[in-house]
């Protein structure tokens, strides 16, 4: 038999993998100010090996709308313009001879309605983990009664699987909103 604290427990994590999923992939979703990690997916052929951009480079944001690329070797600096080019990050590489530099477009409202619309739907997909992983908990603590685990301990592992429930979908809504005020902000 199983121990609700540890069905509790191994449904938390899912939930928290969830929020973290979420954030991760909200923080590729380009808003219009430059962060370093809408570059996390480059890679750059280093020797004949595909290494990701930050292993060969500086990466920094001088500014709001400028990412700059610092590449540690200077002969790498064609390598990272043309990863960066086939890449789908979406934006031009300016190459002055010593560093790289990107500079992110303005988004106009469409833009930013599509994008918000983007990390809904992300948000969404979140949530729908959140709930198979609990909806995973309750049906093994159903199967943990059949087993002798008591219908009052069953009753209380439930309640506290629905407050972890309503916890990490809180904190999927703050991401959310964050990340689409960022968005919508001009």
């Amino acid at each position: 038999m199983i121990e609700p604290k540890q069905i509790i427990s191994d449904a938390e994590e899912q939930m928290q993998s969830a929020v973290l999923f979420l954030d991760d992939a909200l923080a590729h979703i380009r808003a219009g100010k430059a962060s370093v990690r809408i570059l996390d997916p480059v890679r750059v052929d280093y020797y004949g090996t595909a290494t990701p951009l930050a292993n060969v480079s500086t990466i920094t944001t001088p500014d709001a709308r400028t990412i700059q690329i610092q590449p540690w070797e200077k002969n790498m600096l064609a390598p990272i313009e043309r990863a960066l080019i086939n890449s789908n990050i979406g934006l031009a590489p300016n190459n002055n001879g010593e560093c790289i530099r990107l500079i992110m477009p303005p988004l106009t409202e469409e833009r930013r309605r599509e994008l918000a619309k983007q990390c809904k739907g992300e948000a969404e997909n979140a949530k729908m983990s959140v709930r198979n992983a609990r909806r995973d908990a309750l049906e093994l603590l159903k199967k943990q009664i059949k087993e002798g685990l008591p219908e009052d301990a069953e009753k209380d592992a439930e309640d506290q699987t629905q407050k972890a429930h309503d916890k990490y979908v809180k904190q999927i809504d703050e991401v959310y909103a964050k990340k689409e005020k960022e968005i919508m902000t001009v």
